[in-house]
């Protein structure tokens, strides 16, 4: 057995054992990536470690990555959401803490280790830091030893078999999720019009505003056998054929204008194309529309962009983001100007830049030393977890600085992801495998039955609030509950069951602000306890 002493090694197999494990499925139930960790759970008691340079690598690359996939749907989602998932990740945390308040009072148990359970069924490292600044006792830390692997453990089980007790489809949820974002960003699609109206007769789109009124674009005009591309100063007639791009509710609204959409199709001249390009330009990427100004240079609009899987109508104020798909309509000589522009080279995308991701760790650690001040009453900082959060969030919006483009591939995202999420959990699990059964046999089973409430108060709180008062979308809620636990290991749980942003999303938006309450309400449960 002294084959496997070495770290290194240990991490390799406990990695190779926890995926097999993991896809072995017994009446429908599998573990998962949760595999890795029972394995690390079992090693780690018999003695084998990981070095906790691992974990802190892999929770790095894990919670920046996540960042980085929920940063482009965070700020637009937390606009719309913000207040219903702070609500919820508050109701969660402060009837966790009551629930606690009155454990640690009528079982006798001692304040500092009570909050150290506390701190450890959410799995909130930053709280227990917290603590320990405000207590010299040394029982919080074990009262966290005992029940932070209970809360990582208990959450995995639970997010796995909640959906089958629940008999929720996460499927559907997902298809659900999509649908809801295709609200926020309705389908964009395109129609032919027969111009009718005389008084719209020789006048140019500008005079007649159709950006302005309809939200539209006009990507071809026919008139007398000839089709072109239209620009603003292009002059329009009655009885001509346009060709209008937007979204449902916009294409309405070009009724009134130009009359009833038509089904004749526009022919396209032998020099006429619509193509969709690629932007992998870095010198392009995050500049306006009218910066660029297709129109005026190449004579090339653009009707459609893809971005993140989803239709977007452009404007002159958009920007160009790395990885964006356009549809752009033109002349073939002026679209082949136009790709080479913008980039559009398949290969630059499956290229995995990784100086975005290790510059970015940095400074989210960089971010995490800062202490901030909270009512004059104390500080906090955000430590590196939380500062590699935020680095992902605000760099992916940023899209660009410089020549560094803040973005990676879904492929190179998905491996980096799941590469830190595999290192984190095989170290943890060796860590809290070593004390579990020790901390059980001096401390008896009265504080793991404690550890357990506390763990499951905010999951199923969590569940009866938002997924039988407030209707929120399953995978939202799942992300909404282990964004306020700060389980890590959850959220990678609910990634292997749902590629969507969902969970990711509602994770990122109230991590941070579970941060912050998990040091309010421990210091509160110290100050207030009996």
């Amino acid at each position: 057995m002294d084959l496997i002493s070495p770290g290194y090694i240990t991490l390799i197999l406990i990695v190779a054992a926890g995926i097999i494990l993991g896809k072995i499925r017994l009446f429908g139930f599998s573990l998962d990536v949760a595999g890795v960790l029972f394995i690390a759970l079992i090693l780690g008691h018999f003695g084998y470690f990981v070095p906790n340079d691992f974990l802190q690598l892999g929770l790095l690359l894990f919670v920046f990555t996540i960042g980085m996939q929920a940063g482009p749907g965070f700020f637009d989602a937390f606009r719309k959401h913000g207040r219903q998932l702070v609500l919820v990740s508050f109701i969660i945390m402060s009837s966790t803490a009551i629930v606690a308040f009155f454990l640690n009072h009528f079982l006798s148990i001692d304040p500092n280790l009570g909050v150290g359970l506390f701190a450890g069924a959410l799995t909130s490292t930053p709280g227990l830091a917290a603590i320990i600044e405000i207590s010299d006792s040394p029982l919080a830390p074990i009262g966290y030893g005992v029940a932070y692997p209970i809360g990582i453990i208990g959450v995995i089980l639970l997010l796995n078999i909640l959906p089958k007790i629940l008999r929720i489809d996460l499927k559907k949820e997902e298809e659900n999720y999509i649908k809801s974002v295709k609200e926020d960003f309705p389908d964009v699609v395109g129609r032919t019009f027969k111009i009718d109206n005389p008084n719209i007769n020789v006048k140019t789109l500008a005079e007649i505003e159709l950006r302005k009124i309809t939200g539209c674009i006009a990507t071809r005009v026919f008139h007398k056998d000839n089709a072109f591309t239209p620009g603003a100063d292009s002059v329009i007639y009655k009885g001509d054929l346009i060709r209008l791009v937007g979204t449902e509710e916009n294409l309405k609204k070009a009724v009134f204008l130009f009359g009833a959409p038509v089904q004749e199709n526009i022919p396209l001249s032998n020099e006429y194309d619509i193509r969709w390009i690629l932007v992998t330009n870095k010198k392009v990427v995050n500049k306006h529309y009218r910066e660029i100004n297709l129109p005026s240079y190449y004579n090339a609009r653009v009707a459609k962009i893809k971005r993140s899987g989803v239709e977007i109508t452009p404007s002159s104020n958009s920007c160009f983001r790395f990885g964006d798909r356009v549809l752009v309509a033109g002349e073939k000589s002026n679209l082949t100007k136009v790709s080479r522009l913008l980039g559009n080279d398949d290969t630059k995308l499956s290229e995995t830049d990784l100086l975005p991701v290790f510059l970015g760790i940095l400074g989210g650690i960089l971010l995490g030393m800062i202490h901030i001040p909270i009512f004059g009453l104390f500080t906090i900082n955000l430590g590196n977890t939380g500062g590699a959060l935020i680095a992902g969030l605000v760099l992916s919006k940023i899209g660009k600085t410089g020549p560094v483009i803040w973005s990676l591939s879904g492929p190179a995202n998905q491996l980096i992801k799941q590469l830190g999420l595999l290192l984190f959990l095989a170290t943890i699990g060796t860590q809290a495998g070593a004390e579990l059964i020790d901390t059980i046999q001096q401390y008896g089973f009265k504080l793991i039955g404690v550890a357990v409430i506390l763990m499951l108060i905010p999951v199923l709180s969590g569940v009866i609030l938002g997924h039988y008062i407030f209707k929120i979308n399953f995978l939202t809620l799942m992300g909404i509950i282990t964004g306020t636990m700060t389980s890590t290991p959850g959220l990678g749980v609910i990634q292997e069951k749902s590629s969507s942003n969902a969970a990711p999303v509602a994770y990122a938006s109230v991590y941070p602000i579970a941060l912050v309450l998990v040091i309010i309400f421990s210091q509160l449960l110290l100050s207030f306890s009996w």
